[in-house]
Formats: C-alpha cells, structure tokens, sequence
C-alpha cells in the first residue's frame, strides 16, 4: 500500500491509473476503522481493479462543540487494517493540504437535503461534508464511490452533489454492518462505557420495521411503536426519530455520545 500525503502527487497517481485502463474505487474515511468500513472496501476490491481510501478527520463538518479534537484517531493501527485489506493507496493529508487557506469556495445546499433528521440539529455539518467529498472527488477522480447506509441524510447528500455537479461517478452505499447484539457498528461507539444500553436504537428500529412487515403503514403509529421500545431504557435521550421515503432514522444521545442508526422499512 502506498502513502499519499499530497493532492499533487495523489493526482499523478490516479491520472497514471485511469491511462492504465483500470477503474478506481474510492472509501472516503474520517480513520478509526472498523468492520463496517471494511466491508466498504471489500466491495470496492470486488467492483474496482484498484482502490483508493482516505483518512481525514474534516474540520469543516463539525459544528461549534462537537467533538473535533477529541474524535477517535489511531493511524497505526488503521495503517495495518488497510494493509491487511490490501488497500493499493492511502490519501493521508494534513488538513493544510486540504484547506490551505481559510476561506474558501463552500456550499449552500438545498433545504429538503437538510431541514430533516441529522441536518436540523447538526448546522453547516453536511455543507462540510459537500465541500470535503466534492475536492476529494476532484483529486482522486474515482469511477465509484462507496458508503455506508448508516449515514442515510449524508448518502442523499452525495446523491445530489455528484448529480448536480455532473461528478460522473457511480455511487455505492453499501448495507449497515452491525455487531452481534444489533448495535450499528460506528467510530464513536469506542465513547460508550456500556455498549448495552446503546443496543436500543437497533431493538426500536427493528420494531418498526416488524410493525410496517406486519402492515402498519401510519407515520405516527409507527414511531410509536419506536418509542415505547426506547422508553425501556431511560438512559437513551432521544434527538430524532423520523421516516422518510421508507427510511425510519433515529438519533440520540448516551451521556455525551451521539449516535445515529436507520433501516430501510421496504425492500
């Protein structure tokens, strides 16, 4: 695996790929890697005949108290995943690389991309996350690029910047990997002393899902049969719980850790 540090060297890199013949598959990454990125990349290794991952804890999608600085980084230990995952590049920049000035060209997205679930609560987050993927799309130039459902509002986001934008890459969102208990797998579940109580997003989701299988087709029925699960665990503040085009998301709060999970209610 080869470490990229720079967006020169990274374009050189990928232009030698394409004139090659070989298509590029690309796992955008903030690090503390886990199964579910993993699996990502085991996708793009099967689609792609080379693959790219960054590792890039983006400033600019974290609101004013978020958890920035004290966001989850190990790159030794991500190092030897992607290694062992026979990743064939590592897009491993300092954010001077990225950002080299401070004000710089962002975006403005439409309001049915962010007035619902995440988006209400976590301002100028997904305007971030546009500009990041929109220059890392530009560097890397990749035929797919692929993510993950848990993030349901940041795939509708990618959507629609890569239509928009006419990027002419085919985008892969790849099912939520969950551990045994149901739990979604995320980077910041290393925050939780007691991954027990967490399992409750899963167990309220599921319970909708059962409920629209078995016929319930009512909005508001349905979360209700959400939230009488997640009031079987008083530790579990509740942000969101919403359904959206045959999504139920859910979001909420265990001590100071936020967490997110959804599932698709039709097939």
């Amino acid at each position: 695996m080869q470490i990229l540090r720079t967006i020169r060297i990274t374009q050189q890199m990928m232009s030698l790929t394409r004139e090659q013949g070989k298509t590029i598959g690309f796992v955008p990454t903030m690090g503390s890697l886990h199964q579910g990125h993993l699996s990502l990349i085991e996708a793009a290794k099967r689609e792609c005949d080379m693959v790219v991952v960054s590792i890039f804890v983006n400033p600019t999608q974290f609101s004013e108290g978020e958890d920035f600085a004290a966001y989850p980084r190990d790159f030794e230990k991500d190092k030897l995943a992607l290694e062992r995952a026979e990743v064939d590049y590592l897009f491993y920049p300092e954010a001077s690389e990225v950002y080299p000035v401070s004000d710089m060209v962002g975006f403005k997205l439409p309001n049915d991309l962010t007035d619902m679930t995440c988006g209400k609560f976590r301002h100028g987050h997904f305007e971030g996350v546009a500009q990041v993927c929109a220059k890392f799309f530009n560097i890397i130039k990749p035929h797919k690029v692929y993510f993950g459902q848990k993030d349901y509002q940041q795939t509708l986001v990618i959507k629609r910047l890569i239509e928009d934008l006419n990027f002419g890459i085919e985008l892969r969102i790849c099912p939520t990997v969950r551990e045994q208990s149901g739990l979604a797998m995320s980077s910041r579940n290393k925050y939780l002393k007691d991954l027990d109580s967490a399992v409750v997003l899963s167990k309220a989701l599921f319970a909708v899902r059962d409920a629209y299988k078995t016929g319930e087709r009512d909005e508001v029925k349905l979360i209700d049969v959400g939230m009488k699960v997640l009031a079987n665990e008083p530790r579990f503040l509740v942000q969101y719980f919403e359904i959206h085009d045959g999504v139920a998301a859910l979001a909420g709060y265990i001590g100071k850790t936020r967490l997110i999970d959804n599932v698709i209610l039709e097939s």
